[in-house]
This record gives C-alpha cells, sequence and structure tokens, in this order.
C-alpha cells in the first residue's frame, strides 16, 4: 500500500463528515496543487482514498459545486472551476486587450511581482521545488536545442509557474497563474513576435537559468535582480516588436501606394495618348 505523502487525497480523520472532505479539497485548490481543468477522479476511487462513504462524497462535492470550485459535466466526470481566468473579469480583459499602453502597465506590475516572487523562492523553496526548476529548465533547453520554440514558450510559463509555487505564498501563486493565463492567450502582446527577435531565445534562456540558480543558491537578493532583468529585457523587446510591426504596416501601405500611383500614372499616360492620337 502507498505512503500517505505519495497520495494526492487522504483518509478523512475523526467524524469523516462532508465539511472535512470540502476543507481537503478546498485547501488542495488554495494551495495551487489542483490546477483549473483538472478532473478529480471517479466517485468510487475518490471516495476509497478519502475513506468516506459515498453519499458523504456526494453531498461535500455538491457543496463545493455551490461555492464555485467544481463543476460536473453529466457523464462526464467533475472538474476544477476556472477559478483563475476570474481574477481579471472578462470586460477588463477586453478592455485591456483594445489598449496597446496597457502592456507596459502589465509588464511593470509583472516585474515587482517576479521580483518578489523570485525573492521569496530563494528563501523558501524546498528541495521537491529545486528539482522540479532543475528539469523544467533542462526542458527549456532541450527545446531551445532542438529549434522547438512552441515548446520552449510552453517551459518559460511552466517555469515561471513552478518559480511562483516555490515562494509558498498562494496569493502570489493566484495573482501570478492569472497573469500568466493572460499572457498564454496574447492579451497584451504577440510572446511569439518576441521570441523571434535576433538572440531573443538565446537571451531569455540565460535569464531563466539566472534565475534558477540564484533560487538553487539560496540567495533572494540575486533572485530578485535576476527576475527583474528579465522583465526588463521583455519591456524591451516588447517595444521592439511593437515598432517594428509598425514600420512593417507602415511600408506596406507605401507599397500599396506606390504600386497603385504607377498604375494610375500609367492609365493617365495611356489615356493622354489616345487622346492626341484622335
Amino acid at each position: 500500500m502507498p505512503d500517505d505523502d505519495d497520495k494526492l487525497f487522504s483518509g478523512v480523520s475523526h467524524s469523516r463528515t462532508a465539511d472535512e472532505v470540502v476543507q481537503q479539497i478546498e485547501l488542495l485548490i488554495l494551495d495551487g496543487v489542483l490546477r483549473d481543468g483538472d478532473r478529480l477522479p471517479g466517485e468510487r476511487e475518490l471516495s476509497q482514498s478519502l475513506e468516506v462513504s459515498r453519499p458523504i462524497l456526494r453531498d461535500a462535492l455538491k457543496e463545493l459545486e455551490s461555492r464555485g470550485l467544481l463543476i460536473s459535466h453529466h457523464g462526464g466526470g467533475t472538474f476544477v472551476a476556472d477559478i483563475i481566468g476570474q481574477v481579471f473579469s472578462k470586460p477588463i480583459t477586453d478592455l485591456i486587450s483594445r489598449h496597446a499602453r496597457a502592456t507596459r502597465d502589465y509588464l511593470e506590475y509583472r516585474r515587482e511581482l517576479e521580483g518578489l516572487t523570485a525573492e521569496l523562492a530563494a528563501q523558501r523553496a524546498t528541495e521537491t521545488d529545486k528539482a522540479l526548476l532543475s528539469r523544467i529548465i533542462e526542458d527549456m533547453r532541450r527545446a531551445h536545442g532542438s529549434q522547438e520554440p512552441e515548446d520552449e514558450l510552453a517551459a518559460d510559463v511552466e517555469f515561471h509557474n513552478a518559480v511562483g509555487e516555490a515562494a509558498h505564498n498562494i496569493i502570489l501563486l493566484h495573482t501570478m497563474r492569472a497573469c500568466y493565463r493572460l499572457l498564454s492567450e496574447g492579451i497584451f502582446f504577440n510572446r511569439k513576435a518576441v521570441f523571434s527577435l535576433p538572440n531573443a531565445r538565446e537571451r531569455l534562456l540565460e535569464q531563466h537559468v539566472a534565475i534558477h540558480e540564484a533560487i538553487q543558491a539560496g540567495d533572494p537578493a540575486g533572485a530578485k535582480a535576476a527576475a527583474q532583468a528579465h522583465i526588463d529585457f521583455v519591456m524591451r523587446a516588447a517595444d521592439e516588436s511593437a515598432r517594428a510591426d509598425e514600420w512593417g504596416r507602415v511600408a506596406k501601405l507605401r507599397l500599396i501606394r506606390r504600386d497603385g500611383g504607377q498604375t494610375s500614372s500609367r492609365q493617365a499616360r495611356g489615356s493622354i495618348k489616345t487622346e492626341t492620337s484622335r
């Protein structure tokens, strides 16, 4: 039989009430162990893991659904609700996405949060946290070496999520996850465009390695400085990418105007020759 430390859900002690089940699942969501979209085990398996009757489990799941933490699909199972996306409501994300100046404010906000998160991670990271960060850095290196930008982007988000987990501050954890959600959805800027800038991928890898090394060394000041330097670079890269996009747009309009102008000139010259020959 596996040790309790190796199990996600553990047996409910004492009175085995629905409230105790609710509290255990709530804490797993609060601590970021269960993420939005995660599917819970089936009723039979979960009741066995929690060591409660199925009626008690059903009461607990119903209460968690009423609190907006779980959602059930008829015949499809029970899932953790999308509570992260609600940190920034849809109206505000839509508003932000329509105004480019919000990009700099977002990155400025993230700069301070990333610095604090990395600083705490350097102070609080467990050996398990450090092992996970090392594994993600290796994934990032492999993706970089094999020229797989999509995998590199995925490892980028996963790395920052893992740093947030290593900080062991649940408010920071959920706030940062909401930030990364917006980033992944391209609300603020096109991350792929930033990655495509000359030497950007190499620089970004170096910056993530620097954050990782400072956390592994237990260097809070170094971790904070490395995290903020990383966001400073992203801010500059985002500005450069936006300028390049604007230059490209204007150049294309000039070409269209030039081609259109040349066509008009040829047509005009043709009309003059026709009139002259009459």
